[in-house]
């Protein structure tokens, strides 16, 4: 798919106190994702905030935050999402070996050997709220029971964020950024 709304241009200067928040929160440049947005300065403030909370200010294991994120990736197709969050896995704790799985969940049976009990419940989780909506309660009494009622909230929300995510990625036709080599420590969306 092809960008029918064109990005905004890399260089924007305007509206500058949201330009300058974006920014700071990114690293210092504005991402594919933050250009389309931009298109809608008021919908580019309340992303910004919000993605920033979800990213920086939750309870539950960043490595199992990014598991879900990269799930929900492979099973709606954002590659834009999995280019961005493969790496924040791995800076997570996860292994090659975890990232390469994941491109496999939303197959018939995928292999998770290289995940633990509680990362393959966290798989699960992305693959029902994904597909089904729906999740089954024994699913989620093992989630409580394993990493407690505020992290597993918080995974809930998560997925839903990141499947909120990943529509307007896909819809909008939203691609990676040309990255150097050594671009590859930006922050993920």
């Amino acid at each position: 798919m092809s960008n029918v709304i064109p990005y905004v241009p890399a260089d924007l200067a305007e509206p500058a106190d949201l330009v300058a928040a974006i920014k700071t929160r990114r690293g210092g440049s504005l991402m594919n994702l933050d250009r389309m947005l931009l298109h809608s300065p008021s919908l580019a403030r309340g992303w910004n905030v919000f993605l920033g909370e979800v990213r920086r200010n939750l309870s539950v294991s960043p490595r199992l935050r990014e598991i879900a994120i990269c799930g929900v990736a492979v099973i709606n197709r954002a590659e834009y999402e999995f280019f961005h969050h493969a790496p924040e896995l791995l800076a997570a704790g996860g292994s090659p070996e975890q990232v390469e799985a994941l491109r496999s969940i939303a197959g018939i049976s995928p292999d998770l050997s290289a995940f633990s009990a509680v990362e393959r419940d966290v798989i699960r989780l992305t693959l029902s709220m994904s597909r089904d909506i729906e999740v089954a309660d024994e699913l989620l009494v093992r989630l409580q029971a394993a990493i407690g009622n505020t992290a597993t909230v918080e995974l809930v929300g998560v997925v839903a964020t990141y499947n909120m995510v990943s529509r307007f990625l896909i819809a909008l036709g939203v691609t990676p950024e040309d990255h150097a080599p050594d671009d590859a420590k930006r922050p993920a969306p």
